[in-house]
């Protein structure tokens, strides 16, 4: 439980890494070989910067679990991880009805989803224009409970993208 002075969380925005587009369902698309190098480079980044989620909520596309299981290895803890049916392919509302849904024991989430729905939930958190390619990932900070997340009540701490880390 937060205490009186901390109500302050973080809400990680990561797009899937680079996929692959074999001839099978969207939702069955795999990593491509640059999704399976970036996604560990972004893991690492997460632990390095401290933005270690205690709470994943991640698309069931495959694509979304693939990225999730190789951020996974690279940072610390044991967050609980939930595969959500309404993050595959969703629209920036649902993707902030997700966030406002998360325990209020949560200080910093992580959700993994895809675009354009990251891009636009993150641009309208903290009123950015952020490029979101694959792999990007945004983290901000809000005051108060995740209920009371809405479009301009968030700050933008950080971004990051593959290309900016292995350049």
């Amino acid at each position: 439980m937060a205490g009186d002075n901390d109500t302050t969380r973080r809400l990680v925005l990561l797009r899937h890494a680079k996929s692959d587009w074999p001839d099978v369902p969207d939702h069955d698309r795999p990593l491509a070989k640059r999704g399976r190098k970036d996604a560990p480079v972004i893991g690492r980044w997460l632990r390095g910067h401290g933005y270690v989620p205690e709470v994943v909520v991640c698309s069931t596309a495959r694509r979304t679990r693939q990225t999730w299981d190789l951020v996974a290895r690279e940072v610390d803890g044991s967050p609980s991880v939930h595969f959500e049916p309404r993050a595959y392919a969703a629209s920036a509302q649902t993707l902030l009805y997700l966030a406002r849904e998360l325990p209020g024991r949560c200080r910093t989430a992580l959700l993994i989803g895809h675009n354009p729905g990251t891009e636009d939930l993150a641009n309208s958190l903290a009123d950015v224009a952020l490029r979101f390619p694959t792999a990007a990932v945004a983290v901000f900070e809000l005051d108060g409970d995740w209920p009371d997340l809405a479009p301009g009540q968030a700050r933008l701490l950080d971004f990051t993208m593959p290309a900016e880390l292995t350049a």
